[in-house]
């Protein structure tokens, strides 16, 4: 690779997933400082607990999810399906119901402080 490329190429099956509140997360794009945001692969459990950030603003593009899959926003269910993207603003209590592989847009970078889990939905 040329040592002074601007660019970055991440490979989603190279970064290392982390636990967190959907599922596993592979955090891609951290470590480039000129890049305003974070852009997560994360695959979704069934286990996903309901959660929201004060400050961090997320976009989930659906990759693929498993039939009668939903997102919960603010108590609302909405069916997913493929290639659906849904815009997630801070203060939004958000989970998706089903197992389901997104690419989350996570915009500023993403923060683990900036993650509150709901125990009571």
């Amino acid at each position: 690779m040329n040592q002074k490329a601007k660019y970055k190429i991440v490979d989603y099956t190279q970064v290392e997933g982390v636990v967190c509140p959907c599922g596993i997360a592979r955090r891609g794009l951290y470590d480039v400082e000129e890049f305003p945001g974070t852009i997560h692969r994360t695959d979704i459990d069934r286990a996903a607990k309901p959660h929201f950030h004060k400050k961090l603003t997320e976009t989930y593009y659906i990759v693929s999810c498993e039939p009668g899959a939903a997102i919960i926003l603010d108590g609302d269910r909405i069916e997913l399906r493929e290639e659906m993207a849904i815009y997630i603003p801070p203060g939004t209590v958000h989970h998706i119901d089903g197992k389901a592989k997104i690419f989350n847009v996570v915009l500023p970078k993403f923060d683990p402080t900036d993650e509150f889990v709901v125990e009571d939905e």
